[in-house]
């Protein structure tokens, strides 16, 4: 091989891996916010230093997504409406079966659709440090970490909620698949912090006033797959908020089952539930449109907010 020919080799080589191993960064106008001002409760190592990947090999509406992989520091980034602000405001979970963040794909993408009906959409960059033989891997009860992540964000919002020009009354969750499942956590374990209060933040509340859950897991039991998971069954009250709930039957990550049990649950403590279940649709499609009508979802989305009183109807 010539030199030059071998130089330029070995610079784009090292450019990919530089790209590679970047940390991922929101949008110009936006910056991320550490939601912790000082020590992380129940700090854990990550396997590795925090970097982004673009994932190329499994294509979602025929483009790549990027994964965000060893969250250790969490971090919330605010996307303000542009135009006309209805007050509310929906904290996003980007799935990732607690391993990795999809963090545009069921992230940063979402936020765009909110902004633009007049929603301001605070996006978590919540803790996935841990692999999956760790036992602080996965959903809580089992690790504490994200659902502490989920109780800060809405007391920040809550703090802030003038400067942000947010209706403190109108905050709520939405969260993919594993967020999906943060969704339900969060919905239900909202009484008293996991952590010990760190600021003013933490004496708002962190209910949230609304809650939508697609294609979330860890909810079914997995040997038992008509049983909700006890630990969010022990939990679900009448002050669990309303909640919005969407799922494909074709998926095979996480079963149709999981979106059924919570709904029962839901229905039985008398928690204003709707839910939508399609054939076709599969798993982590986000809201990138496809050929399968479930990929329609933010329309359904919009008219339940609507329903609830948390937007005005669109004229």
């Amino acid at each position: 091989m010539k030199p030059l020919v071998l130089i330029l080799s070995i610079l784009f080589a090292f450019s990919a891996l530089n790209a590679q191993q970047a940390v991922w960064q929101p949008s110009s106008g936006h910056a991320q916010i550490p939601i912790w001002p000082g020590a992380i409760p129940d700090a854990r190592p990550a396997k590795g230093p925090e970097k982004s990947v673009a994932v190329t090999n499994e294509l979602v509406a025929g483009k790549p997504w990027i994964e965000v992989e060893n969250v250790s520091r969490p971090t919330m980034t605010v996307y303000s409406p542009s135009g006309t602000n209805t007050g509310a405001a929906v904290v996003v979970f980007p799935g990732g079966g607690y391993e990795i963040l999809a963090i545009d794909l069921e992230g940063s993408e979402v936020c765009d659709w909110l902004t633009s009906k007049g929603i301001t959409c605070v996006l978590l960059k919540y803790r996935v440090p841990a692999p999956r033989s760790s036992p602080y891997f996965g959903a809580y009860p089992q690790s504490p970490i994200a659902l502490e992540d989920a109780q800060r964000t809405l007391g920040l919002i809550r703090l802030h909620a003038a400067e942000w020009h947010i209706d403190p009354h109108k905050i709520g969750v939405l969260g993919f698949s594993a967020g999906g499942s943060l969704v339900a956590e969060i919905s239900n374990h909202f009484a008293e912090r996991l952590y010990k209060p760190v600021d003013a933040a933490d004496k708002e509340s962190c209910r949230p006033d609304f809650a939508v859950a697609l294609y979330p897991g860890h909810l079914a039991m997995g040997n038992k797959p008509l049983n909700l998971n006890p630990d969010i069954r022990a939990h679900i009250t009448a002050q669990t908020p309303p909640t919005f709930l969407l799922q494909a039957e074709d998926d095979h990550v996480d079963n149709v089952n999981d979106s059924l049990v919570y709904y029962i649950g839901l229905k039985n403590a008398g928690v204003p539930v709707e839910m939508h279940l399609y054939a076709h649709g599969g798993h982590a499609f986000g809201m990138r449109p496809t050929k399968f009508p479930i990929t329609h979802w933010p329309a359904l989305v919009e008219t339940w907010l609507q329903t609830i009183g948390m937007i005005a109807p669109q004229s």
